[in-house]
C-alpha cells in the first residue's frame, strides 16, 4: 500500500452492459491499461454480478490489479464495496441503480464502457452521461 502513495493512481472506470460477451476485448483492455499504468492502476466497476462489470472484476483480480466496485446500496457489502458499511442493504428501488452511476463516475480518471452495437444500454449510458459532467475525467472509451 506504501507504493500506491508514492505513485499516483490512475482511476478507470470499467463497465457496460450486462449482455456484453466478449471476455477477449475486456481481457485484453485490462492487461493493456496493467502494462501502461502498473501497480498505479486501480480498476474501478459497478459490480453487476455478469456482463462487461463481471468481466472487468474477473480480469482486474486475474491480473493482480486493485479493484473497487460501486455496487448498488439494496446489496451487500463484499470485500471489494467501494462504500461503508451503512450504505448496504437498503429496500431495492431502481434509482439505486442511478445513484451507483453517479458514485462511480465521481471516483473515476478515465472511464471504458463495453456496449454491443445494436443495444440500447440505458444504465451504462447513465453512467457515461454522470461521467461527462465531471471536468476532471479524462477520457471516455466506448467500445461495442
Amino acid at each position: 500500500m506504501s507504493e500506491r502513495k508514492q505513485n499516483p493512481s490512475v482511476k478507470v472506470g470499467i463497465i457496460g452492459s450486462r449482455n456484453w460477451q466478449n471476455h477477449k476485448k475486456v481481457k485484453d483492455t485490462i492487461f493493456n491499461l496493467k502494462q501502461r499504468f502498473g501497480d498505479s492502476l486501480i480498476i474501478i466497476s459497478g459490480g453487476c454480478p455478469n456482463g462487461a462489470d463481471f468481466m472487468a472484476k474477473k480480469y482486474a483480480l486475474e491480473f493482480e490489479c486493485y479493484y473497487r466496485e460501486y455496487n448498488p446500496s439494496h446489496t451487500s457489502k463484499n470485500l471489494y464495496s467501494a462504500m461503508n458499511d451503512g450504505f448496504y442493504n437498503k429496500k431495492y428501488t431502481p434509482k439505486n441503480f442511478f445513484h451507483r452511476n453517479k458514485l462511480l463516475a465521481n471516483g473515476i480518471d478515465y472511464l471504458i464502457a463495453f456496449v454491443p452495437q445494436d443495444e440500447k444500454a440505458s444504465g451504462t449510458m447513465h453512467a457515461i452521461s454522470e461521467a461527462k459532467k465531471r471536468i476532471d475525467v479524462k477520457k471516455i472509451v466506448v467500445i461495442s
